[in-house]
């Protein structure tokens, strides 16, 4: 065993490294001044932490010195490095912020006092400790560094994890590592990072797959080896024959990103995947770069799907690069489809170390530039949404894949997926857009539930007259839109709120053929064997009305306390019949909510409306803006724009539709994730779920949906989506209505 001495004989190398490193690229400062701080930090951080041993019995200065290593692929300025170095000296040592602003300045002590901050986040299975995640988000947000240092300091720890010797807390930090951090270094653009991060946890929670992988991966050593020179040569080849400088490199998937697409198409092998080599064309200008892909399409056969402009649409952090995929690249592997990348040189800079490269260096210390936009949205998600709702925000605004949209002026919006023209509208200006009444998208009406799809042009009509309606909450995606609705509908008079979900209770009441509430809310006296005073039975009318529960429901709960039955049928009296007559008259004059909104004009289809207005209903609007009603199982339906449907339902007409879903699957482990996963995402509740295995190949799965009436062309929607997500895996659907 090393003594202390040798040690830290070694952790002095490994700091004169970085010294050397850190002069290469600040050659704006002194190199005596580099080495001056570096030396200052490195020698307090080990004074502070001398009577500490790491679990691999090494000094704990070792971490510190193996941290900032890591943080040096950044380009740090000397702040964060001296930062990193002293990063725990708050959380485990005597020393506090006071001593580090006192010996370092005040930027070094921030940083480390966020560090200390974040050390505090914690990962339980799925359930996080919300408050710490929130602290974390806001120091992101105050400074970026933080989470450089975070992240290296991270990447250390998942490489020397193997010495702790709990394995329920190494596959704790593991999920916290992979469902937090990795997602944090993608949506950073860290990439290099993220897929270290990745591979750590890939070893702790799955080490067998880990084992295999690699060694299937070392028996397509020799092909990688050979393609790798050929492809190379093959690109300078033709580089050279147009004259444009260039840098030729080639890269290979990282192993969990090929883990997770054999687990995701079901695949045994990663010699059957067709992505896991690309080549990468650096070039010094933006039309070097459509000029290199124009002589490789013209030299190769391309794959046409597989062609992306990142340059023209920028990813969300700002990634550009063209991508493209060509087959025939090599006659030995005539079927090997292979991927191109050509960026310039800064944009391979922003690739490999996106946020890092958005420093605005200066003499001494440094400043993030102020247009990353996702870094400042963080504070505005932090600080607006409820504890409850932080991760599912989180989940939607951050790390989930984006689209881009347009304004009518050209005006390039970035958006969730599956974001609607609520959510643009309260992208682009939250007062005005309170009162969107229509949204046409491409020139067409749309609808405002209806998810955008990537250049997409919007525009939205408003009426002053209109406002925010709570059935918008149903939809929306972006917490930003959540915000300002919840907060509009929060300055309504709450009790015309409570009047109103009087009246929807007094209807199903009526419909029941029961006396209506009176004054004192005398029949919601008690409920679930609870006595509910005043406030408590005017809150539950509120929240009837904002939809945070049903009318139904709380029908149900105030009969179940009052021992009532719905009344059957066959069991309803002569008055009862006599009211079920005048109901019935009323039918002549129902009130129909379009798209949740009422008192707009509407006239009824001839074909399946003549006699009267059906409960199962749909709108559709017309190029002109006029709606007409069919019934749901109207002929005309199936020869109209389908894009032109509109959710519509009679008010105080049963809330609750069933539907059954047929499908027949090849037998993939993921499909059922997928399918759970895109109904949990559009919060439609199962009412039952069978699976039957047809044969060795195929299964049949049927699903019952309950739908509201006022959500439901969300079942569409789902088909379309979950069509999309198994594409190629599904054999027969079929869709029916039931109830």
């Amino acid at each position: 065993m090393k003594t202390y001495e040798q040690h830290i004989t070694e952790i002095d190398l490994k700091v004169e490294d970085i010294i050397t490193r850190a002069q290469s690229y600040m050659q704006w400062l002194d190199e005596n001044s580099i080495r001056e701080q570096i030396i200052q930090a490195y020698e307090f951080a080990r004074e502070a932490h001398k009577s500490d041993i790491r679990l691999s019995w090494e000094p704990y200065i070792a971490h510190p010195v193996a941290a900032t290593q890591i943080l040096l692929s950044l380009s740090p300025d000397i702040s964060t490095m001296q930062a990193c170095f002293l990063h725990d000296v708050i959380e485990d040592t005597e020393f506090t912020y006071e001593d580090i602003d006192e010996i370092f300045g005040k930027d070094v002590a921030d940083l480390c006092n966020g560090m200390s901050k974040l050390e505090k986040v914690k990962y339980r299975w799925e359930d996080r400790a919300i408050g710490s995640l929130r602290k974390m988000f806001i120091a992101m947000a105050d400074d970026i560094r933080v989470i450089f240092i975070k992240l290296s300091d991270r990447q250390h720890n998942m490489e020397t994890l193997m010495n702790h010797p709990n394995p329920e807390k190494r596959e704790r930090i593991a999920l916290e590592t992979l469902n937090i951090y990795a997602p944090i270094a993608s949506r950073l653009g860290l990439y290099g990072m993220k897929s270290s991060l990745e591979e750590e946890c890939f070893k702790v929670l799955h080490w067998d797959d880990y084992a295999k992988l690699l060694k299937d991966m070392e028996e397509l050593s020799d092909i990688r080896k050979e393609f790798q020179n050929s492809a190379i040569l093959e690109i300078q080849k033709l580089l050279e024959g147009i004259d444009i400088a260039h840098n030729v490199d080639f890269r290979v998937k990282s192993p969990y990103s090929i883990y997770k697409k054999m687990k995701r198409k079901g695949i045994d092998h990663p010699r059957d995947l067709y992505d896991i080599y690309g080549i990468r064309i650096v070039v010094p200008s933006v039309a070097d770069c459509y000029r290199v892909l124009w002589e490789i399409h013209s030299s190769w056969h391309t794959l046409p799907y597989r062609f992306k402009d990142y340059i023209a649409l920028p990813k969300p952090n700002w990634y550009q690069s063209l991508h493209t995929t060509i087959v025939g690249f090599l006659k030995k592997y005539t079927k090997q489809p292979t991927e191109l990348q050509i960026r310039t040189q800064d944009m391979h800079k922003r690739a490999e170390i996106w946020v890092a490269a958005h420093f605005e260096y200066k003499e001494i210390g440094s400043k993030i530039a102020t247009d990353i936009d996702w870094v400042s949205d963080l504070k505005e998600v932090v600080d607006n949404v409820w504890n409850q709702d932080l991760i599912s925000s989180l989940k939607i605004d951050t790390f989930k894949n984006r689209i881009f949209v347009f304004t009518p002026n050209g005006d390039l919006i970035n958006l969730p997926t599956w974001s609607t023209p609520v959510d643009f509208a309260y992208h682009v200006h939250t007062d005005l857009w309170n009162h969107i009444t229509i949204a046409k998208v491409n020139g067409a009406v749309h609808p405002l539930d209806k998810e955008l799809q990537n250049w997409d042009i919007i525009e939205v009509i408003i009426d002053k007259n209109r406002n925010p309606s709570p059935f918008w909450l149903g939809y929306v995606k972006t917490i930003k839109a959540k915000n300002n609705i919840k907060a509009y509908l929060r300055k309504w008079d709450k009790d015309t709120h409570r009047d109103r979900g009087k009246e929807i209770i007094n209807k199903y009441l009526e419909k029941s053929w029961q006396a209506p509430l009176d004054k004192d809310l005398t029949a919601m006296k008690v409920i679930d064997d609870r006595e509910l005073n005043t406030e408590d039975r005017l809150q539950l009318l509120e929240q009837v009305w904002n939809f945070s529960i049903t009318p139904a429901s709380l029908i149900r709960r105030i009969f179940k306390a009052q021992n009532i039955n719905y009344t059957k049928k066959d069991e309803k009296t002569k008055e009862a019949k006599s009211v079920e007559k005048i109901w019935e008259q009323e039918k002549t004059i129902k009130e129909v909510i379009i798209w949740g909104e009422e008192n707009i004009a509407y006239k009824t289809c001839e074909t399946c409306c003549k006699e009267n207005i059906p409960d199962q209903m749909v709108a559709h609007i017309n190029s002109r803006g006029q709606f007409t009603i069919h019934s749901r199982k109207c002929s005309v339906l199936l020869w109209v724009n389908k894009e032109r449907l509109m959710n519509a339902y009679v008010k105080w007409a049963e809330s609750l539709s069933l539907f059954r879903l047929s499908m027949i699957l090849e037998n993939r482990i993921w499909m059922m994730k997928t399918i759970s996963e895109t109904l949990f995402s559009m919060e439609i509740n199962i009412d039952e779920l069978h699976t039957k295995k047809i044969n060795a190949t195929q299964t049949k799965l049927t699903i019952g949906l309950e739908i509201n009436n006022y959500e439901y062309l969300i079942v569409d929607r789902f088909i379309e989506r979950v069509r999309f997500l198994l594409w190629g895996s599904m054999v027969e659907f079929k869709v029916e209505e039931i109830k």
